[in-house]
């Protein structure tokens, strides 16, 4: 069950001027299922993408690599069910012959298609399957096919994730829509997701470089659900230019900032949808850490917490050992850390109280308000590190029966 998360309602996933999609069953894994998508871009459209570090990527996240390098993106084609990783060669000229059988379709180069798969890894792509069902796939395409996309592309996700937001640049409205799916391994680096972000505005592809990762590194990079990083993590990010605005080519112009913020927002609700709808969550935690040298060992302490298993599993009781928190923050590896200095609040919606200081529980706590915070779905851990002004915040969801058994039948 999903934490504060609801399926997305169509009328609120606004089209994106040049941007059209269609989805198709195709039996990749199982029948009768919509399993199979097509993303077509307008002529001009310009895509950056940020993947797995994974040193076992899968043969889609190389070609992209590969393909984005030549520009001149045109058309993205996602399979779910069969994540084509670990399969060696073979997999990598499956991955070809996917984009080979769209580009023959829409006319264009193999090198103009962008290629994704997500599901099981070790098992061959069935491309035969695949490319039986692009035809369906692109007769679907249309401007208004982002709710069905939404849901194509989903794994073992229990909720379509997708959002819509506009803007004013230049003069021009600038709408860009989004969709995510993951639920499972899920860590940065990337955080087992896929992200398509697009947006009509001009932008010139070296800020667009650098806007995929400052938006990724903020938002699906600052989420953990069960601390595994897959093989086909990806997040693309596309502007069709077809809003009517200047082309943004200053980071230092207003024009960008609002751009760079809409991003962004859109990035965050959609990597914490991914966390919401986290395997078995019924919690939804941000820990956010302040007073850090700097922002990566904010980081390094607020994914110590995210990721422990004996915190996420405390929370799904309801349960305040909240020893546990600090035990985290003392592995996190800051070996300079004065853990005399350090503090800690628990807080919910409605009520924080401080729960530690001076190196041990602070006086005021009592565990019957621990107790209370943490019987509420949205949980808050802020913890000030007392060592400097920088700050960074991750999002993370408690550890359930049913993330043991989702895994366990993930197969089946």
């Amino acid at each position: 069950m999903a934490v504060n998360l609801n399926t997305p309602n169509p009328a609120d996933l606004l089209p994106v001027a040049g941007v059209r999609l269609g989805v198709a069953e195709a039996g990749i894994r199982k029948a009768n299922r919509r399993d199979l998508t097509v993303i077509e871009l307008a002529e001009g459209s310009r895509a950056a993408g940020v993947f797995t570090r994974n040193r076992f990527c899968a043969a889609p996240v190389q070609l992209c690599r590969a393909h984005l390098s030549t520009g001149a993106i045109r058309a993205l084609v996602i399979n779910t069910g069969v994540a084509n990783a670990g399969t060696g060669e073979p997999g990598l000229a499956n991955a070809r012959a996917t984009c080979e059988a769209l580009a023959g379709q829409i006319g264009l180069r193999a090198e103009q298609v962008l290629p994704f798969s997500t599901g099981v890894i070790l098992e061959p792509l069935p491309v035969d399957r695949l490319v039986a069902g692009l035809p369906r796939a692109v007769a679907d395409l249309r401007a208004d096919g982002w709710f069905d996309a939404a849901h194509a592309i989903m794994t073992t996700d229990t909720l379509a994730k997708a959002v819509s937001k506009q803007v004013r640049i230049g003069g021009r409205t600038v709408t860009l829509t989004g969709i995510s799916k993951g639920a499972g391994m899920i860590r940065p680096d990337m955080a087992t997701m896929l992200g398509f972000l697009a947006c009509d505005a001009a932008v010139s592809q070296p800020l667009l470089d650098a806007l995929v990762k400052e938006a990724a590194d903020l938002s699906f990079n600052s989420i953990t659900v069960d601390g595994d990083t897959s093989t086909n993590d990806s997040f693309i990010l596309i502007a069709t230019g077809q809003a009517g605005n200047d082309e943004i080519s200053d980071s230092a112009s207003s024009d960008y900032r609002t751009l760079r913020d809409a991003v962004v927002e859109v990035s965050i609700r959609l990597a914490q949808a991914i966390v919401r709808d986290g395997e078995g969550a019924t919690k939804f935690m941000s820990i956010a850490v302040e007073g850090g040298r700097d922002r990566d060992e904010c980081r390094k302490v607020a994914y110590a917490v995210g990721h422990s298993p004996l915190v996420k599993t405390a929370f799904f009781a309801s349960d305040p050992n909240l020893g546990r928190i600090l035990a985290a923050v003392g592995y996190a590896g800051i070996d300079d850390l004065d853990v005399g200095g350090l503090r800690v609040w628990l807080g919910n919606p409605d009520e924080s109280v401080l729960v530690a200081e001076h190196g041990g529980r602070a006086a005021s706590y009592q565990e019957e308000a621990g107790a209370r915070i943490m019987k509420h779905a949205e949980l808050t851990v802020r913890i000030d590190l007392a060592r400097g002004s920088a700050a960074a915040t991750v999002w993370t969801c408690d550890f359930s029966y049913d993330y043991v058994k989702i895994n366990a039948d993930y197969r089946s």
